[in-house]
């Protein structure tokens, strides 16, 4: 894959804030492992960032990848040279991965476009896990890149979104996507909207937005908490959240993605003595699915895709930081590599 002393390079973050790109070596192949050359990557601009602010250093970031299979270890069936796969991947010009751990492309799917599948899975599992049901009135707080997925996939589920965002470019990156009701505030005084909401999904992590989710739902429905609440935005206290989620009888729940299983199964009739184990749901049957919308058009994407070359990611980062790129979503284009 790589001749002479030519190594492959990755993303590395050695330090606060610091972004390089970095020479690496694969390591050897395992019989339940594929390998294959990078195609493209997918930045998630928030968790990226938050990692470079952290204190735990060297970092090699990703999120997602796309790659063409190049090798595949002696205990794999079904996969050979050639097909394109979808993993949780790093910046990196290879991947290697457990197989069972990857999923192969729909028909006709751009790679650049497969790569997003991974920011929908971050509210897939509420959707596969709430309460409410198709027909009802669903609030997204937040129309990030995840925030935008997130309309889109209860869209499709059925539900009546409406997608809030105090950001103008954001709004309109929405409405151009296809999404109709989107507004700048939460709509507290829509007498159709207040108290009939079943589901206020924060895509925001600010503390305001989930207080005024609590006083949009009507009784017994939720909030769920998706965005992550980087720092303190206000100084709101917690009575205040506390107030309307126990007047309003709120279930206010963590979004967290990895509620589901990684993989789903049947009943594993062995091994019922250790409780319930069937699992319909799993993080990656949702991605499967995200991937199978994106290939059927149904979450419009044209105009809303920057693609980056990784050969400098000190820039790329500060134009991240500095809100330099305004589209939603940044891939990363590995195909010069190597």
């Amino acid at each position: 894959m790589h001749s002479g002393a030519t190594l492959p390079t990755e993303i590395l973050f050695p330090a606060k804030q610091t972004f390089t790109l970095a020479t690496y070596t694969d390591a050897l192949l395992q019989p339940d492992e594929i390998r294959g050359r990078t195609l493209c990557t997918l930045i998630s601009q928030g968790t990226e960032i938050g990692w470079a602010n952290g204190e735990t250093f060297p970092i090699r970031p990703g999120y997602a990848a796309v790659f063409e299979v190049t090798a595949v270890g002696a205990a794999v069936r079904g996969i050979t040279p050639g097909m394109l796969r979808f993993a949780m991947g790093a910046h990196r010009a290879t991947q290697t991965h457990l197989a069972q751990h990857t999923l192969p492309l729909p028909q006709g799917l751009d790679p650049q476009m497969a790569v997003v599948a991974r920011l929908m899975g971050v509210s897939m599992s509420t959707l596969m896990t709430t309460q409410a049901r198709p027909g009802d009135a669903v609030v997204i707080t937040g129309a990030g890149p995840v925030g935008l997925l997130a309309a889109h996939l209860f869209r499709i589920g059925g539900y009546r979104v409406t997608l809030v965002d105090p950001d103008p470019l954001r709004r309109a990156q929405a409405g151009h996507s296809g999404l109709t009701d989107c507004r700048a505030a939460m709509p507290l005084e829509d007498p159709a909207l207040r108290g009939q909401v079943a589901l206020v999904v924060d895509c925001s992590g600010h503390e305001a937005a989930v207080r005024e989710g609590c006083q949009m739902v009507r009784p017994r429905g939720e909030v769920v908490l998706v965005g992550v609440p980087w720092r303190k935005l206000t100084d709101l206290s917690a009575h205040d959240l506390l107030g309307p989620v126990f007047f309003n009888l709120v279930t206010l729940r963590s979004g967290w993605e990895w509620e589901l299983p990684v993989q789903g199964r049947g009943f594993q009739w062995e091994s019922l003595l250790d409780g319930y184990n069937n699992a319909p749901h799993s993080i990656l049957g949702g991605f499967a699915r995200a991937m199978d919308w994106l290939a059927q058009g149904r979450i419009p994407l044209a105009g809303l895709v920057h693609v980056a070359l990784p050969e400098d990611p000190a820039q790329l980062y500060a134009d991240i930081m500095a809100r330099r790129i305004a589209a939603p979503f940044i891939v990363l284009d590995w195909t010069a590599q190597g």
